[in-house]
């Protein structure tokens, strides 16, 4: 890409919503939302008050039956910016390529129905991918609220600035804040853009794909709230997400050895106990097992659903020790005693 293909920031500050728009646009904003109406006229509005204007905002609403396609169709009927799409639930994997495929800008950027933007967050973004064009995708530090807008406090690292710190992290946690990501459009589609087994980490793989063929980074800016409440995915489905990102993890090792990656064109990831044939690597079932069983633990959901027989497996392949008999007493406060009998059981006979 040419530095000429992406105005300089603030060349389009002055512009009008409804002026007048560039037959190509410098920037595509992708939302997609599903019943979101809670946060999503500030979501959009945020998009809207940026200081860098020239950008499309497509907002596609993947079969919501709330308000949300009529407040994206009020924001739109005052911002010529914005093109909603609205159809059929397909889920958020199907939307994102779908957003990816209509944009028509050389920069694709993401937006989340929940979060909002510093007003200056494109202008800082699209400068950086100007001054750095060996970088393919600039994300930005967040700042975390909560459901009321309050400062929301968390442990987790902040995610690396240079490329050279993504790499040394990439293979153990995300390197990129999804909702805050501008990216080179092109280097996107020619990595495949989202890989439809990967549901609940699709931004990960995709990282782990993107960090063989160009430099990843972030501005150590927070530019974007990001939001946590109880309802939002990333809470329901977190035992998917530890076991997409292991196996994003073993796909992404795979291609740095030259190897084809087996992940790439399937629907939906191999049970664990597929693992070892897949990969044709004795010991990746027990392996990946024992590690996503040790983080499951902790989660609700992950102990009620599909973690709790990894779980099982874990303790049958020798796992042991404190924090698995405190985990029989979670069991419980869980509501599942009889899952907590099954536990007490599994470990007593491998003392």
């Amino acid at each position: 890409m040419h530095h000429s293909e992406i105005p300089a920031p603030g060349s389009t500050a002055a512009m009008s919503p409804n002026a007048a728009r560039p037959v190509t646009p410098a920037v595509s904003v992708a939302m997609s939302v599903y019943n979101g109406e809670r946060f999503l006229d500030a979501a959009i509005a945020s998009v809207r008050q940026q200081t860098f204007a020239d950008f499309e905002f497509l907002i596609l609403d993947d079969g919501s039956n709330d308000r949300s396609v009529e407040i994206a169709r009020h924001h739109a009927a005052q911002d010529s910016r914005i093109r909603v799409i609205a159809r059929e639930n397909r889920g958020l994997i199907a939307s994102l390529n779908e957003l990816l495929a209509a944009a028509r800008a050389p920069l694709f950027a993401r937006m989340d129905a929940d979060d909002v933007c510093r007003q200056d967050r494109f202008a800082r973004q699209v400068a950086f991918l100007e001054a750095n064009p060996d970088h393919g995708v600039i994300g930005t530090w967040t700042e975390d609220i909560d459901e009321y807008d309050r400062p929301f406090l968390t442990h987790a690292p902040e995610h690396p600035v240079t490329f050279d710190d993504v790499l040394a992290i990439i293979e153990q946690r995300s390197p990129l804040s999804h909702p805050t990501i501008m990216a080179r459009r092109d280097i996107v589609r020619a990595v495949g853009g989202y890989h439809v087994a990967y549901r609940h980490c699709e931004d990960y793989d995709l990282w782990l794909r993107l960090a063989s063929v160009t430099k990843l980074a972030n501005i150590p800016e927070r530019l974007l709230s990001y939001r946590h409440y109880a309802g939002q995915i990333s809470n329901r489905h977190a035992f998917a997400q530890q076991y997409g990102a292991a196996v994003a993890q073993l796909a992404y090792r795979e291609r740095q050895l030259g190897r084809p990656d087996p992940t790439e064109h399937m629907q939906q990831l191999p049970a664990v106990e597929a693992l070892d044939q897949v990969f044709d690597t004795p010991g990746l079932s027990r392996q990946i097992r024992d590690k996503v069983a040790r983080g499951a633990i902790y989660s609700r959901d992950a102990m009620r659903g599909a973690g709790f027989p990894l779980l099982i497996g874990h303790v049958r392949d020798g796992g042991n020790g404190p924090e698995l008999w405190r985990t029989v007493m979670r069991l419980v406060l869980f509501g599942v005693p009889l899952r907590a009998m099954r536990l007490a059981i599994a470990l007593l006979l491998r003392i």
